[in-house]
């Protein structure tokens, strides 16, 4: 905080012709009232005092429209709050319970797509090795017609 401190002119006679020069009788009242406020933090004070201490100085009609405006937005703030996390909950219940089970549809159709390629794939091999022109002779007994299938390029 700060002190006050009057300071005493050495000079006598350059007082005299300064206008801000006071009389003695002023000074000393000045003294009086400046050593009777204490502005010093006393040590049990702390900033609640401080605080509580305020409602003194605020208007009952200035704490009452700060008070709604704060209990305004507490409660701004929980209805949010209860909204954005009910929202949340739907999403995710909604991807749990629709988006966990199309995915593993979808990765199961995959892997059907994959055998039924692959079987395709051993069932050309199998016809290019018993086609004609192959290099494999043709299992004895086997009195097959040759066919003329689609023959993929590079074969």
């Amino acid at each position: 905080m700060v002190k006050v401190e009057i300071v005493e002119e050495k000079d006598p006679q350059s007082s005299g012709n300064s206008p801000y020069a006071s009389s003695s009788s002023s000074r000393h009242s000045s003294q009086e009232s400046i050593s009777s406020i204490s502005s010093e933090l006393s040590a049990e004070e702390n900033l609640y005092d401080r605080i509580s201490a305020l409602v003194d100085i605020v208007p009952p009609t200035t704490r009452h429209n700060i008070s709604t405006k704060v209990l305004k937005a507490v409660s701004f703030v929980k209805t949010s709050g209860k909204v954005i996390g009910n929202i949340v909950w739907i999403v995710t219940t909604s991807a749990l319970l629709v988006g966990l089970p199309l995915a593993l549809s979808l990765e199961d159709e995959a892997k059907i797509v994959a055998q039924e390629r692959e079987m395709m794939a051993q069932q050309q091999g199998a016809q290019q090795m018993l086609s004609p022109g192959s290099a494999y002779p043709p299992p004895p007994g086997s009195n097959q017609a040759p066919q003329k299938g689609i023959v993929p390029p590079g074969f």
